[in-house]
């Protein structure tokens, strides 16, 4: 079962079919808010919902990011895959609603998911890839005290054009000592 996460300004919700909506939908097919994702576009609510069912089947780390005093669904956020033998996830993030960008969700929901990771599930470490042009996202990662572990060069094609993949990971301090 996936736990609710809840901060000052935000409730983490297990990602569902109860978030099956049109604003999904046109969030995922946004070219604005799309660029830099895997997801290219193309959704209709049926492949949406097809997609949350198997969210669901699955039980995976998956929430929605909801403002508490709206109730509003503005994103997503992900640790997925984990490999429980080495302690490790893979951070992934949404921000689907382009009227909350800019207000600090992200950061906030990050943190929230990030020590839930490291202090209930002890995971040891939680990585990521980023688009190097993603600059807004790079420096929200650095925010969070994600490290840069590798470079993939011309690994994917984002916006027409290769572009690099920049690893980054944070390491749960329990473990490690130093960063």
């Amino acid at each position: 079962m996936i736990k609710r996460l809840e901060s000052e300004r935000l409730i983490l919700l297990p990602l569902g079919l109860d978030f099956c909506t049109q604003e999904y939908v046109n969030w995922l097919n946004d070219s604005i808010v799309n660029k830099y994702l895997e997801t290219v576009g193309n959704y209709t609510k049926e492949s949406l919902k097809d997609f949350l069912t198997d969210v669901e089947q699955k039980n995976i780390l998956f929430w929605a990011i909801l403002v508490k005093n709206e109730n509003k669904h503005i994103g997503n956020i992900k640790i997925d895959p984990i490999n429980h033998r080495h302690g490790v996830g893979e951070y992934g993030i949404l921000m689907g609603d382009k009227d909350e960008w800019g207000k600090g969700y992200a950061e906030e929901a990050s943190k929230l998911v990030i020590a839930y990771c490291f202090n209930e599930l002890s995971l040891r470490k939680i990585v990521l890839g980023v688009v190097h042009k993603n600059l807004n996202a790079i420096k929200l990662y650095k925010k969070l005290g994600f490290v840069q572990e590798g470079l993939y060069k011309k690994h994917g094609v984002y916006d027409s054009e290769y572009c690099d993949i920049i690893r980054m990971a944070i390491f749960n301090l329990k473990y490690h000592e130093e960063t």
